[in-house]
């Protein structure tokens, strides 16, 4: 299967993967785990969260009992004796990618111990299929059925309510709502599943269901696609029939419904809408409540979108959460989202919605355990992107909301920190261990730019690497001569490259940089002595070449563009770069001022391929061609050689070599045969060992590989919504 990069913000081409028809697929039994003979011990670099957590759902039934989920990277259930999240989905592998987004889960209120999720990243035709997970015992173990359709956990409406959802007449009964194939039904507890009939047809580019929700006997269902004049909320009291729910709202500002909560005191159902399904795009919005009983409607929005802020600019949003309090009949709590202006809050209410309180207002934030939420500012935001939203139904004053970055948790509606211990979910870029310095890892990610770990097991007391603040890292370069000194690129507000005389600890922009820099930053790379900075811009434009520590530029006219700069680890005045167009090595001798065409011929046509060379010696490079091999080449890339120990590799990397051998250790993505896994070798690749697992796989991880070159063993995993994921042997 081809993967690329799976962003978390935007979609990339992928494998052409053929839409099965429905009837779906029977279900089928997830195997055992079964540990790694080598016995190696995994766990995350702390981050703290540092993604879209899109829904966390309360157990109704048993204290301290909690699910989370997130667009790319799988699912955990809160353990409340440790006060941390567990994450249940580590086992999907390489060719599961696609389901590492969640795209609902479920519980039962009458069984405790029964779990469901439904599974699957992306609709486009290169994605697979999503799947539903089922467990009897909190997600330690699962039975999985392939479906027949595709699911969307990272596309738009990805922060909806749960789409997934147990009859409350009937355990053995589930409901799952899709975005393009209508509703689907299972009457065997999610082993097999059949579309049903429903009053709206779904569309192609559209959101089809929603959200569902349980209304005493009763299921509720949104509806994505409509026009804001057509019904778009449904129900049924027999598990046969639906109908439109009467007298709904309508107009822009009730076009899609968000999300849903029923107070079982006042028999009350709570909806958010706003006109698009969110996160970003949504500019109006409103909150409803149905007395069910009645069928009466009224609007209680605490505050209409549409007004103008302080500054003159417009404060348009629209509201996301929503959660009642299982204690207190008409106590609710309800989220804006995409409120840039005045920054997102959450308004609760104890009287039904006449009157609000915006707890933002009055927030305490203390985010000492995740500095990096203060994104290089003073102090955090309360936060956007909010649309999960949780209440304990244990606790009243116990109220979570996901952002686009953390969860954040109170316990007095005042002091709120991130409840987000055990969720990673970085999309990691780049990684480098340092041979000295206080670090043991430097790790660029998208969305959240260079960490600088000095602890593996906390969150960088630094936070996210400032000055200049980076969205998405793009490169990262470590002079190896000078490992004190290191680069960094990415897509920032105030410049797009900055330099490290401490490590990475602190940082100072470039002085200038080229034109394109600012529109298609790309990997950049010094040389071993820190005498040149390389730096590359994507296939339509030319690198460029700074000896003044990026105070002025020059134009490489012979650098293949698109290609990541390599530097020679001993040399400085040798550079290399493959150019993945074409399946050519260049080479430069003079410090990257020109470069020269050497091997030809190898595999082309993926920006994937990678070039790495090793530690400690000149002209040693290792290239990565995916599905066509391993590569080395021990004379500057004049030749390369196939290494037929692997049958594919995808990112390759080095650490400190084993007692008694003369090679650094290399650690690899790839397959010897036809298992994709981390692997290790301590003889230059002549023979490997797998060091992960079947219950540590993390989806996809072709991103980026390093070993530690102080403590052998060690090895670093970049994964795609994961974080950074190391090994070490038990």
């Amino acid at each position: 299967m081809r993967t690329l990069h799976i962003s978390r913000r935007a979609v990339l081409a992928g494998t052409a993967v053929a839409a099965a028809s429905l009837p779906l697929g029977q279900g089928r039994a997830q195997a055992a785990a079964t540990p790694a003979k080598s016995g190696y011990r995994w766990r995350n670099v702390v981050q703290g969260g540092t993604g879209f957590i899109t829904g966390v759902l309360f157990h109704p039934s048993v204290r301290g009992l909690a699910y989370l989920r997130t667009d790319i990277g799988g699912a955990y259930r809160w353990d409340d004796r440790d006060d941390r999240w567990i994450p249940l989905t580590d086992h999907l592998g390489w060719d599961d990618w696609n389901l590492l987004g969640v795209e609902a889960m479920a519980v039962d209120p009458a069984h405790p111990n029964r779990v469901y999720l439904s599974l699957g990243a992306y609709t486009q035709s290169w994605a697979g299929n999503g799947a539903v997970l089922r467990s009897d015992d909190r997600g330690a173990t699962w039975k999985r059925t392939d479906l027949g359709v595709k699911l969307g956990a990272n596309e738009d409406g990805r922060g909806c309510g749960e789409r997934l959802l147990v009859d409350p007449r009937d355990s053995d009964t589930l409901w799952l709502g899709t975005r393009h194939d209508g509703l689907l039904k299972s009457t065997d507890r999610g082993a097999t599943w059949q579309a049903v009939n429903f009053p709206a047809a779904p569309s192609v580019t559209g959101q089809g269901v929603t959200l569902l929700v349980a209304v005493g006997r009763s299921v509720y269902a949104g509806w994505g696609d409509s026009d804001g004049t057509s019904a778009n909320l449904y129900r049924t009291s027999d598990g046969a029939t639906w109908e439109a729910v009467p007298g709904q709202p309508t107009g822009t500002a009730a076009k899609v419904p968000i999300r849903a909560a029923y107070d079982r005191h006042t028999r009350e159902l709570y909806v958010t809408y706003a006109n698009a399904p969110g996160p970003n795009g949504q500019s109006d919005g409103s909150v409803h409540k149905l007395r069910t009983t009645s069928g009466k409607w009224t609007e209680v929005t605490p505050v209409k979108p549409g007004g103008t802020t302080a500054d003159g600019s417009a404060d348009s949003f629209g509201y996301g959460g929503v959660a009642v309090d299982a204690r207190r009949p008409g106590t609710l709590v309800v989220s804006t989202n995409n409120r840039w202006s005045l920054v997102d809050t959450l308004y609760r209410t104890t009287d039904g919605g006449r009157t609000w309180t915006s707890l933002k207002d009055r927030a305490v934030l203390d985010v000492s355990e995740t500095p990096y939420l203060k994104w290089g500012a003073d102090k955090p935001k309360f936060g956007w992107w909010i649309q999960a939203v949780g209440l304990d139904p244990f606790d009243s004053r116990h109220v979570v909301y996901g952002t686009g970055a953390t969860l954040y948790g109170t316990r007095d509606l005042k002091h709120f920190a991130p409840q987000i211990r055990g969720v990673e979910e970085a999309s990691v870029r780049q990684l480098i261990s340092p041979p000295t310095g206080r670090a043991h890892l430097l790790s660029g990610s998208g969305d959240i730019g260079v960490m600088y770990h000095q602890r593996l097991t906390a969150s960088p007391s630094r936070g996210m690497a400032s000055n200049p603040v980076f969205g998405t890292s793009t490169g990262l370069s470590l002079a190896t001569a000078e490992p004190s000194y290191v680069v960094r690129a990415g897509w920032g507000d105030h410049g797009n490259g900055a330099f490290s005389n401490d490590g990475g600890e602190t940082w100072t922009p470039f002085k200038t940089q080229p034109d394109p820099a600012g529109s298609a930053p790309g990997p950049i790379a010094t040389n071993a002595d820190a005498s040149v900075l390389l730096w590359s811009f994507g296939t339509a434009n030319p690198a460029h070449r700074s000896i003044d520590n990026g105070a002025t530029w020059t134009e490489i006219p012979t650098f293949p563009k698109g290609a990541a700069p390599v530097a020679d680890p001993l040399d400085p005045t040798r550079c290399y770069a493959f150019d993945t167009t074409t399946g050519t090595l260049f080479a430069s001798t003079d410090s990257g001022q020109t470069f020269t065409a050497r091997a030809t011929g190898l595999s082309s046509g993926d920006t994937e391929f990678q070039l790495v060379a090793a530690p400690g010696r000149t002209g040693d490079l290792w290239l990565s061609l995916k599905s066509n091999g391993l590569y080395r080449s021990t004379d500057g890339g004049a030749t390369f050689t196939k290494v037929s120990s692997c049958h594919a590799s995808h990112t390759l990397g080095f650490g400190k070599a084993a007692r008694g051998a003369s090679y650094p250790a290399l650690y690899m993505v790839g397959a010897t045969d036809t298992i994709t896994a981390v692997y290790r070798s301590d003889d230059e690749a002549k023979t490997w060992t797998r060091i992960n697992d079947d219950r540590h796989q993390w989806g996809w991880t072709g991103a980026a590989v390093t070993g530690d070159p102080r403590v052998y063993g060690r090895v670093y995993v970049a994964t795609n919504g994961r974080g950074v994921q190391y090994g070490e042997p038990a």
